[in-house]
């Protein structure tokens, strides 16, 4: 978990993938017509919000369970953006330049 918040980097990432979840959220529970707003979450934290979406889909069809959707959604999405966010990290801090030092 370290990775996911320890550079400036993942941390912009997580805070991206925040805003377009609660954008998400709201427009799927409280506007009338949400259109296209799933689009944001699925595009941030891809490739894995795929899997996020495939898992969330079969609670769609269900009538009586169609609330649980976005909710389903949701969380496989900011899932995707915490390891999204780890690889960044883990990246960021391979490319970081190190610090030279003295041979004793």
């Amino acid at each position: 978990m370290a990775p996911a918040v320890d550079n400036w980097l993942a941390r912009g990432y997580l805070a991206v993938v925040a805003v377009s979840l609660v954008f998400f959220l709201v427009a799927a529970y409280l506007l009338p017509d949400p259109g296209f707003a799933g689009i944001w979450p699925l595009m941030t934290t891809a490739p894995l919000s795929i899997v996020a979406l495939l898992v969330s889909a079969p609670a769609e069809w269900a009538s009586s369970l169609a609330w649980l959707s976005p909710l389903l959604f949701s969380a496989g999405a900011a899932l995707s953006g915490l390891f999204n966010a780890v690889l960044l990290g883990r990246l960021a801090r391979a490319l970081r330049p190190r610090e030279a030092r003295p041979a004793a």
